[in-house]
């Protein structure tokens, strides 16, 4: 908390130099001794500007009133309040509801470099440059979707349909239904997987082991058709395949379509005898375990789980401090279980890397029970490190709450001030295309 020091107000411009300005409405006073700390300032100017210079006062400000010696600006007050304070504090703080980047073109105005911001203020401007920056590419790839139908060839033209058409499901009905539609098969697909482990729901083959349901398997085929064809319709009609190839939702469609084809050729293959059948049938297993990647596609017809991914990322200091103290109660209640509990003849704590067990367990608030301590010491301990994991764990829960709820509204405001803008090119357009008809 600072305050701000009262200068020391005249009853009069006696002294040379001294101005009075109306900013808005607004009457200030200013004193020539103070505006010249800043000489290459707008106001410093003016105060060394004679009266019987109306043509270089009439570069400098709005209007000018020779009789009241006042000069007249047409800009913000409450921005102006912000700026004199460097004649004063050799600093700027913007204040609250002022909105920066406009602050900043006030600066400008003013000719007052922005090195005199302070730095909580610089910070705050560069989060902001950083929205504009992601509005005007939001704006850019919707300009980039009208001016579609304006492509040279046809293929062009075909090329951006396509596109459209499976990756941008607000441009159109047959759009939304593909998107729907896909993200039913990711469910359909992940249930499937689910309910065919169920033994009564599988079959016998021919060795008398439990294998799949053919219907199963007939409706994960299908699925599988319908990635693939999404995922290589996708990849034709992107714009950038390199860009496609390195994004991450994209890595995750390949790893979720990648098993089942391997999957298929390693059972051809262990049927015409080029592989012992035994390691086909390991291989099988594993690559299916696979199959649960199939579940992270939800997140491309999701913005609330890509809002999550986006906060764990800003989270990441938050998660490292919290393994890092879940890392240091466990190696400490770990080592105290174990030499606590060590005069027990029926003791569960055999060794040192055995008791980390028992900590993440208990300190995660777990217990499955497998291992316990028997003596009082024990059980205190294990009270204090269970009282230690619920605070270790509760820590970092409001941050990462806080970066959810703010990425996911900061993405809101963006694209909605994204259509805004374009709605506001679209009617300057038109009117330009009007005035033109007119003549």
């Amino acid at each position: 908390m600072w305050t701000v020091p009262k200068p020391k107000y005249k009853n009069a411009l006696s002294e040379e130099g001294d101005i009075t300005v109306n900013i808005g409405g607004v009457r200030v006073v200013l004193f020539g001794d103070d505006l010249q700390r800043y000489p290459e300032s707008r106001l410093a100017e003016l105060s060394s500007c004679s009266a019987q210079h109306p043509e270089l006062i009439s570069t400098l400000c709005d209007d000018f009133d020779p009789g009241r010696k006042e000069f007249y600006f047409d800009r913000d007050p409450d921005s102006f309040k912000c700026i004199i304070d460097v004649y004063y504090f050799d600093e700027i703080h913007i204040k609250t509801g002022i909105c920066p980047i406009c602050f900043i073109k006030e600066m400008e105005f003013w000719k007052i470099d922005q090195s005199v911001l302070d730095e909580c203020c610089k910070s705050y401007l560069s989060e902001k440059e950083e929205e504009l920056k992601e509005i005007a590419n939001k704006v850019k790839a919707i300009l980039e979707d009208l001016d579609g139908d304006q492509c040279i060839t046809r293929t062009q033209r075909c090329q951006r349909f396509m596109w459209r058409l499976m990756e941008k499901p607000d441009s159109s009905l047959p759009a939304r239904i593909i998107a729907i539609a896909s993200f039913l098969s990711i469910l359909l697909s992940a249930v499937v997987m689910c309910v065919s482990t169920i033994p009564e729901l599988q079959v016998t083959n021919a060795e008398g082991k439990l294998v799949e349901h053919p219907t199963m398997e007939g409706i994960e085929t299908v699925c599988m058709l319908w990635f693939t064809a999404e995922f290589v319709l996708r990849l034709a009609s992107s714009p950038s395949k390199v860009r496609f190839a390195l994004s991450i939702m994209n890595i995750i469609d390949f790893m979720a379509i990648m098993p089942f084809y391997v999957v298929l050729s390693l059972t051809l293959l262990g049927t015409t005898s080029m592989m012992e059948l035994v390691n086909v049938q390991q291989a099988v297993q594993a690559l299916r375990i696979m199959r649960i990647a199939r579940i992270f596609k939800l997140a491309r017809h999701s913005s609330g789980l890509q809002t999550l991914t986006y906060a764990l990322k800003r989270s990441l200091k938050e998660l490292g401090l919290l393994l890092m103290y879940m890392g240091v109660g466990i190696f400490v209640f770990s080592a105290l279980a174990y030499t606590m509990e060590q005069s027990h003849p029926e003791t569960l704590f055999r060794s040192i890397p055995q008791s980390f067990w028992w900590a993440i367990i208990t300190m995660t608030t777990v217990g499955y029970g497998d291992i316990y301590p028997k003596t009082t010491l024990g059980k205190c301990n294990a009270a204090v490190s269970f009282l230690c994991g619920v605070i270790a764990i509760a820590l970092p829960i409001h941050p990462i709450i806080n970066n959810f709820v703010v990425f996911y509204n900061k993405q809101k405001v963006l694209e909605t001030a994204a259509k805004h803008e374009v709605e506001l090119m679209e009617l300057k357009s038109g009117g330009q295309a009007r005035k033109k008809s007119q003549e």
